[in-house]
């Protein structure tokens, strides 16, 4: 059965043989949550009300979609499976021919676990999880991390190590993209305090672990980083 760009496959030792291979890059799946966009931003509520939050929650979801279809129909990753609860994210999933996955959307960490079995189910041998909440996103962007996480899975797979690459907030707590591969190479750790969290799950599942830091580490959550966003380039 296909999804969009995604084959369901047979669930059978393929998976384990996957998990087992160390670092591959050779089939790239972003999985990309989507909260309801309805309720999108509320720490911005200072600075934007509720419709100019939804708006731009909409404006980054397309973006994002718009830069992952770009890579995809590039060659450069395999699919996309959007994880939502909201219709109209995964009508926009549909509409960029993604793989639109229903999921509750009250649980982030829950929700891309079902996004990456989904993923693992169609050959995925990594995983790449994009937020919607990036104002520097685009697919060059996002190729130059792929650029980097192929030269730090070469080394890591001759030593049958995993891979774990990550782009920390500005803040140095948080984690703004994670590249995973094998998929399952360590559990999903998002939320306050994300970013040494994975860094410590990589150590623990002895796995390379690659920090990217760059122009996609800031992400939207307050006024100052709306400010930031907005900035003139070099200001």
């Amino acid at each position: 059965m296909t999804e969009g760009h995604i084959t369901i496959l047979p669930s059978d030792s393929r998976l384990d043989l996957i998990d087992a291979a160390g670092a591959d890059l050779s089939r790239i799946v972003a999985l990309v949550p989507v909260r309801r966009l309805d309720r999108a931003k509320s720490r911005l509520g200072d600075a934007l009300d509720a419709e100019e939050r939804t708006a731009l929650a909409r404006r980054f979801l397309d973006a994002t979609l718009t830069a992952l279809a770009a890579l995809r129909d590039a060659g450069l990753i395999a699919g996309i499976v959007v994880a939502s609860g909201d219709p109209e994210a995964l009508g926009a999933a549909v509409a960029a021919d993604a793989t639109p996955l229903p999921v509750p959307g009250r649980d982030l960490v829950a929700d891309l676990a079902v996004a990456r079995e989904v993923a693992r189910a169609g050959g995925a041998t990594a995983v790449l999880v994009v937020p919607i909440d990036l104002p520097a996103i685009g697919a060059a962007a996002i190729a130059e991390i792929l650029e980097r996480a192929a030269s730090a899975a070469v080394g890591a797979r001759s030593a049958g190590r995993g891979l774990v690459l990550l782009v920390p907030d500005l803040r140095g707590d948080g984690t703004n993209l994670l590249l995973l591969s094998p998929p399952t190479v360590i559990a999903f750790a998002f939320g306050p305090g994300s970013r040494g969290r994975h860094i410590a799950a990589a150590a623990a599942a002895g796995a390379a672990c690659v920090e990217a830091p760059g122009p996609l580490s800031l992400d939207v959550d307050t006024p100052d980083d709306l400010i930031l966003a907005t900035a003139p380039r070099g200001a």
